[in-house]
């Protein structure tokens, strides 16, 4: 059984930075894409950024292009979001993603999910 569970959520001033994790068990992803979403209060799950665990392309959410970069380390089987220079507008509930298949911005088409981490940005 797939397991993703998120750390590395808080609280951190504007400008600041902070480091998602998200560690996968449960079976080999070497074909899997995993992706990136969040979702604050009051709206609707949105696409942050998604790659394949195998490498190649990327896609990243034009919100936070340039400041938010995605990893992975394969001998971990750990994904991460580096976030930088944050804004009070990326305050949200960060949630890990896995599928397998190609990249896709569609939450939907995600399979399993982690149970989120929460991260606040304050002005």
């Amino acid at each position: 059984q797939v397991q993703l569970v998120e750390s590395g959520g808080g609280l951190v001033q504007a400008g600041g930075s902070l480091r998602l994790s998200c560690a996968a068990s449960g079976r080999t992803f070497s074909s899997a894409t995993m992706g990136w979403f969040r979702q604050a209060p009051g709206k609707e799950r949105e696409f942050v950024a998604a790659n394949r665990w195998s490498g190649g392309s990327t896609y990243y959410a034009d919100s936070v292009k340039g400041r938010f970069t995605i990893s992975r380390d394969n001998a971990k089987n750990t994904v991460y979001l580096h976030m930088n220079s944050l804004k009070p507008e990326d305050t949200a509930g960060y949630y890990c993603a896995l599928r397998d298949g190609s990249l896709t911005r569609n939450a939907l088409e995600y399979h399993y999910w982690g149970q989120g981490t929460q991260v606040t940005v304050s002005s």
